[in-house]
């Protein structure tokens, strides 16, 4: 089953490329493995995919030693302050960052271990009051406090949209966020260049290819409908 879904993930990606004239290694696919066991992770490793995200500090920390040490693991849920200590040296990006408390923690966590931490801003395009993340507003003022961190790397920004039927109404989302990566870019704010869009899910990744994402998260497309009881 993975096999035929990851396959139909791929097409889908392919396709939407194609569609915006885009090339498909200007896309990194994220498999979303949060509540899903090891052996499930495994079989999707020795199907090629070598990027997982997770949601939560325990399941990073508790598969980390228990996988192939060439997967290249994200934190793409919401980060606690006092959890960063633990993944600081084990993730190659951190999706979700969207205070200057947690931008401070992480450097200083950062500085101890003697590495520059990636980081994508997280910004809630659609203001919805239930999702984490800043104002488009607020993005740019908030990379400017933290430009100067030396140990960390704004390297793009990722959002959350809305969850709906019809995946042509997070479209707009997604030009917007697209927008501010681009306005960003012009302002040359050193140390600063967006080059990651993290966005898109399973139910609407092609849309947000189409429009930009250089990410897409996709877990539910792969590995079936996760158990909400763990």
């Amino acid at each position: 089953m993975l096999e035929t879904q990851l396959k139909e993930v791929e097409a889908k990606i392919q396709a939407a490329c194609d569609r915006a004239g885009r090339k498909r290694e200007e896309v990194t696919l994220i498999a979303v493995s949060k509540t899903k066991p090891i052996e499930m992770l495994q079989e999707a490793y020795d199907l090629g995919v070598r990027v997982f995200g997770e949601n939560k500090v325990q399941e990073i920390t508790a598969k980390y030693d228990a996988l192939p040490d060439d997967i290249h693991w994200h934190m793409i849920g919401h980060l606690q302050t006092n959890k960063v200590k633990y993944i600081i040296d084990k993730v190659d990006l951190i999706h979700s960052v969207d205070s200057v408390k947690l931008a401070e923690t992480i450097e200083k966590e950062a500085a101890k271990h003697n590495l520059t931490a990636n980081i994508l801003i997280e910004v809630n395009v659609a203001q919805e009051e239930s999702k984490f993340g800043l104002k488009t507003e607020e993005v740019l003022p908030f990379i400017e406090k933290i430009a100067n961190f030396e140990h960390i790397k704004v390297c793009g920004l990722m959002t959350i949209a809305p969850f709906v039927d019809n995946p042509e109404e997070n479209r707009q989302i997604f030009a917007n966020l697209h927008k501010l990566s681009v306005d960003i870019n012009e302002k040359n704010i050193d140390n600063v260049y967006v080059n990651i869009l993290s966005m898109g899910m399973t139910n609407d990744y092609e849309v947000a290819i189409e429009e930009g994402a250089t990410m897409v998260r996709v877990g539910t497309g792969i590995f079936g409908a996760r158990n909400y009881n763990i």
